[in-house]
């Protein structure tokens, strides 16, 4: 069986400085998202991969440019219209505006801050498949340990689980590879992907800006800018010899 790797990159305004109590001007938020993506797609573009890009109403309707950009190459699926949180009828209107302004069937979804949202609100709103769950346990965000590891389907919805190792399910996600030596998050992802044949792994565009004048913690923030963006391209490379890069959509086609 080919493997596979559903890389994704959750395209929202940067807004992790208001859980810290530091103010950021939507602007602003904007603006770091920005300046990450831009560094990103130098790279996803270099290497010719394929990758999924959950996208926010709200940054879509900010940077038209970058969103034509994404859209003439990869799949674009629906992060909400914004990303603090979700309103009544926010599932429908953030896929029929992103289908408005990119011109693309939206296709999947993946909440902001990966809440759980009813599966069946999700298949009413017209969606394919969901991507919003990390089968993980994080403290203060979610306990997710007794759900599904696999895809699965949920009211008939398939649903992409991000992931994890097998048995110990160690995450496979934006803050572990941070926070792993590279050596060790390659030894998990090769135990996964030779056990389930795919990874589905996601950042967000904004680890890849200059994040040093923010006060955020070290363990959030770092690495960032450059450094972040050597550590992806070094672990894009070595899975690009391993298995091939898909997008979401075509995983559960």
């Amino acid at each position: 069986m080919t493997k596979c790797v559903l890389l994704s990159f959750d395209v929202e305004e940067f807004d992790v400085p208001n859980e810290y109590g530091l103010p950021i001007s939507p602007e602003e938020g904007v603006g770091v998202t920005s300046e990450g993506l831009v560094r990103l797609l130098g790279l996803i573009e270099n290497l010719d991969i394929t990758a999924t890009w959950f996208v926010t109403v709200k940054f879509a309707q900010s940077r038209p440019d970058l969103m034509t950009r994404l859209a003439g190459r990869y799949e674009i699926a629906s992060h909400g219209f914004n990303h603090s949180g979700l309103e009544p009828g926010d599932l429908s209107a953030s896929r029929i505006e992103l289908e408005r302004l990119t011109g693309k069937m939206v296709c999947g979804f993946r909440s902001p801050r990966l809440e759980a949202v009813r599966h069946d609100d999700i298949l009413a709103a017209g969606y394919a498949y969901d991507s919003s769950l990390n089968p993980i346990w994080l403290p203060g965000r979610y306990m997710n340990l007794f759900t599904p590891r696999l895809p699965h389907r949920s009211k008939g919805l398939p649903v992409l689980p991000i992931s994890t190792s097998p048995v110990i399910r160690y995450p496979l996600f934006w803050l572990s590879f941070k926070r792993t030596p590279l050596w060790l998050f390659k030894a998990m992802s090769s135990w996964a992907l030779n056990d389930n044949g795919y990874l589905n792994i996601y950042f967000h565009p904004w680890e890849f800006s200059d994040l040093a004048s923010w006060g955020l913690p070290g363990w959030l923030k770092n690495p960032n800018g450059e450094k972040m963006l050597e550590k992806l391209a070094t672990y894009l490379l070595w899975l690009k010899k391993r298995a091939s890069f898909i997008a979401c959509a075509d995983f559960t086609s």
